[in-house]
């Protein structure tokens, strides 16, 4: 499968995501895929369960990409997604076998305040424009 063909299945996928099209956004795994969620110890097999357990998800949920990079079957995208409002930022790495994704493992992590410490060495930025 072509790079670009891959990005453009993410970016369907990821759009999908944002705009709450269970359906759209699932069809990028295949029916085997496995889900990790290494923070919270949760491992999710198969595309309807992958599935389901998004749709039982009850907060409103956005989904903004930052970034996305990868090559042939290893992809990672670098997404701010807020539950009812509240950031949190995530790397989503997902591995592909002909043309779907058979694992994704999902890192979270909630923005901090800076270290004092620092301050005089660092650019402040935003999340709109970092």
């Amino acid at each position: 499968m072509h790079d670009r063909t891959v990005r453009v299945a993410l970016e369907r996928h990821w759009e999908a995501s944002d705009a709450g099209h269970f359906k759209v956004e699932h069809e990028i795994y295949h029916e085997d895929a496995v889900l990790h969620y290494p923070q919270s110890g949760e491992r999710i097999r198969g595309r309807h369960n992958i599935q389901e357990s998004r749709f039982v998800q009850p907060s409103k949920k956005r989904f903004t990409v930052r970034r996305m990079i990868g090559s042939g079957d290893l992809w990672v995208t670098e997404l701010v997604l807020s539950y009812d409002g509240v950031p949190s930022y995530a790397v989503s790495i997902m591995e592909f076998r002909d043309g779907l994704v058979t694992h994704e493992t999902q890192y979270f992590a909630d923005r901090f305040d800076p270290a004092p410490s620092r301050a005089h060495l660092v650019e402040r930025v935003t999340t709109a424009n970092s």
